[in-house]
C-alpha cells in the first residue's frame, strides 16, 4: 500500500514539474513580446525627426546613436550620427532605448522659467 501511495505522489510531482517547465517556456516568449511592445511604445512617444535623438543597445551588443527617421509596425529606422546611413531596427532586437525629444510646449515652459528666474535674481539684487 505504501509503495502505491509513494509512486502515485511521485507521478503527480513529476507531472507538476513538467507542467511548470512548459509554463516557463511560454512566459519567456510572452516577456519578449511585452518588452518589444514597450520598446515600440517608447519609440512612438519620441516621434520622428532630427529632434528625436536616441541611443539604442541591441541584443547582439551593437550600439546605435542617432535620430529616428521612421516608425513602422515591426521596426523603426535610425539614421546614425557617424555614417548618416539609415539602419532598420526590429523592436524585438532592441535591448535598451534611451532618448529624448522635447515638445515645443516643454521648450517654451523651460525658456519662460529661465527668463523668470533671471528676472527674479535681477529684481532681488537691484532692490538692495
Amino acid at each position: 500500500m505504501f509503495k502505491k501511495s509513494l509512486s502515485s505522489v511521485l507521478i503527480i510531482l513529476l507531472l507538476n514539474v513538467v507542467g511548470i517547465s512548459s509554463t516557463y517556456a511560454g512566459s519567456k516568449e510572452e516577456k519578449e513580446a511585452l518588452f518589444a511592445a514597450r520598446v515600440k511604445e517608447s519609440v512612438s512617444k519620441l516621434g520622428t525627426g532630427t529632434d528625436a535623438r536616441v541611443e539604442v543597445k541591441l541584443r547582439n551588443k551593437t550600439k546605435l546613436k542617432g535620430y529616428i527617421s521612421q516608425i513602422n509596425e515591426n521596426n523603426f529606422v535610425i539614421v546614425e550620427d557617424n555614417t548618416k546611413t539609415p539602419t532598420e531596427v526590429p523592436y524585438s532586437s532592441a535591448k535598451q532605448v534611451k532618448g529624448n525629444n522635447l515638445s515645443s510646449g516643454v521648450k517654451i515652459v523651460i525658456i519662460v522659467a529661465i527668463v523668470l528666474a533671471i528676472a527674479a535674481i535681477i529684481g532681488a539684487t537691484s532692490s538692495n
